[in-house]
Order: C-alpha cells, then structure tokens, then sequence
C-alpha cells in the first residue's frame, strides 16, 4: 500500500488532511488524503510514499503528532488468528528493531488498548521466528507500527527513528508536578521537549539567562522557566501563585504583555495570551524585528474554521514582519487544545 499515515488530535483531522495535501502538491507530488472526523488519524495515498516521506520531513508537519511509511491496511481480521495475515502482509519487508502496538487517541480508540496490548505480546515472538523481528540495536532498524482502527481492521506500517516522534501515539507522557501553577505548565515542558533538539535543550537554556513570560498569571510557565534556571520577568495583571514569587527568580510587572517591551535584550521570551493570532503573530514578530529576544516559544490559538488556512497565514504574516532569518518550528502538542506552539530561533549559517 503506498502512502502514508499520520495520527492527530481528535476532530483536527481535516487541518491534518489539508496540511498533507498542500504540502505535497508543493513538493510536487500527487497524491489524496483519506480520513473519518474525529477518527485521529489520515492515510495519504500515493505512487511514491518512500520519495514523499523524504520530502516532508515529520519535522515539517504542523498538525501530525506521528508520521509512518504505510506497509498494508487490514481488513475483516478474524479474532481467533490475528497474526497470519499480518505476517503475511510483511513478508519481503526488511527486519524491525522493535514493534511498536497502537490505537486511535479517540473516544472509539481507546478502548483498543487492551487488545493492542495482548495482540503485541502475542505477534513479537511470532515476528522474531519469521525473523522480521531483530534482536540487535533497534535504532539502526525501521521501527513496525500496528495501528488498530477495530477490532478487526489494522494498519501495519514503518517509522524511522530520526524522522518520527520517538513516544507511542506520538504522546510524550508528561506527569503534572504538585507544585505546577497550572496545567499550561505542561504545555511549555513539551514544547520544550519536542520543538528543541536535545543540544539546544543544552546550549539555549542555561543558567543565568533571562526571559519574559508575557500573560504570565498564574505562573506556570514562568514555573518551568525558573526550573531550568533563568530569571524571568512575569509581566501580567493577574497574580501569581506565591511559590513561584518565592524562588527569588522572578520579578512580577503588572502591566499589558502586548504594550510592554525590554528595557534591554533578553534571551528569551515566551507567551501564552488568549488572543486573535493574526495580532499574536504580529506582536511576536515585532519582538524578533527589535531584538528584543534571541529565542521564543509562543501559542497561536485558532479559529474554529479553517485552521490550516488561519496557521499558514499566521506562520507567513510573523516570517514577513520578522524580516530576519529565523529558524521557525511549529507543532500541535498534546497538551494543546485548539491552538498550535510556535518555537523561534536566529537561523544557523550554513
């Protein structure tokens, strides 16, 4: 089957099927986006899934919490014997370095835990007797996916490991920390995790650097900030939670994150305001065109329709306004809700 198969949000899959779509148009090749609202998924069906999977890097997508290489779709599977033609689907497929059981994060696709759970432990031995399944260091294999829609109907599919998300259903499972102000602190620790590289996490936030949290109350993710050890400006109306105004690391300004500017430049900034994004991306974009901060993670919350439409004209609006080379990624978290989160950084010299 050739094509690809990216898991979203629920109820996002038409921004996910549109993104798919354009994006490939714009690297040239044909192709059609098949999905069900609010099945958390889209297939894109095309001739050449191995050259368009190289030309939209995962990276790239927006909307995709996981990309994956389709193998086969998996129809009328009969509950006593699963495995066979799953095997049989695989064969003339090079060997896996790990099997990797999912599901729809859906209100239908969570109760397929269980079976995806089971099915796994049953199919890896039976994978590794075919000797598709290998005992080496999975990282430098092709990663097999099995994606159950039903009880009876199943995706197999591949994912490299440096163009993929590395967690299951491309969540990363992040606990809520007791002393979190709110649960938006989730929010920025995995833009962290998943926007920056691991040597980024390392060289652009460190000890001593300085940040602005713009609509800051309650605190949350000036919270995280103050966790990695910067000092922060909290500029904001609203309070904020006490213990965070404890850690002697935070100053609160009370006054309109939009007005407020640096008195000199600052490492970073970060925003999470309730706002139109056309305004936050223009506001965003004012700060990089000053020089107000070198790097920045903001949120751009969206309309409820056309919202593949409404990112790309946010995303070009900041890149225009910015007017600087910029390194620009976004992604929908799973901690976000309607909304995408935007990581900006000065654009690394060839």
């Amino acid at each position: 089957m050739n094509g690809l198969l990216a898991y979203c949000r629920q109820g996002f899959e038409p921004e996910l099927a549109g993104e798919l779509t354009d994006r490939a148009a714009q690297a040239g090749f044909a192709g059609y986006a098949r999905t069900e609202r609010d099945s958390g998924y889209v297939t894109f069906i095309c001739d050449d899934a191995d050259a368009l999977s190289r030309a939209i890097p995962f990276s790239h997508l927006i909307f995709a919490r996981q990309k994956l290489r389709l193998l086969a779709e998996l129809r009328g599977l009969n509950p006593s014997d699963r495995i066979a033609p799953m095997l049989e689907a695989l064969q003339g497929q090079p060997r896996f370095g790990e099997l990797v059981m999912e599901y729809p994060d859906s209100d239908a696709g969570k109760p397929l835990a269980g079976l995806a759970r089971s099915l796994g432990n049953a199919l890896r031995p039976a994978l590794r007797k075919a000797n598709l399944l290998t005992s080496q260091d999975s990282t430098r294999f092709p990663r097999l996916h099995v994606f159950l829609v039903e009880g009876d109907h199943a995706f197999l599919a591949s994912s490299h490991p440096a163009d993929s998300a590395p967690w299951p259903l491309g969540i990363p499972r992040l606990k809520m920390h007791k002393d979190a102000p709110s649960r938006s602190a989730l929010k920025l620790e995995e833009a962290l995790l998943v926007l920056l590289s691991n040597d980024e996490r390392q060289n652009l936030l460190k000890e001593g650097m300085v940040a602005a949290d713009l609509g800051a109350a309650p605190g949350g993710w000036t919270w995280v900030l103050t966790r990695n050890r910067l000092r922060v400006t909290s500029v904001d109306n609203g309070p904020l939670r006490q213990h965070v105004l404890d850690t002697g690391m935070v100053t609160h300004l009370r006054a309109d994150g939009f007005a407020w500017q640096p008195p000199h430049p600052l490492d970073w900034m970060v925003c999470d305001m309730v706002e139109q994004p056309r305004r936050v991306a223009e506001r965003m974009a004012s700060w990089l065109r000053e020089g107000w901060c070198r790097h920045a993670i903001f949120n751009l919350k969206l309309p409820m329709k056309k919202r593949w439409q409404e990112t790309q004209l946010c995303l070009d609006l900041f890149a225009q306004q910015a007017d600087k080379p910029l390194t620009i990624r976004a992604k929908q978290l799973y901690h976000d809700r309607e909304e995408i989160t935007v990581f900006i950084t000065p654009l690394k010299a060839p």
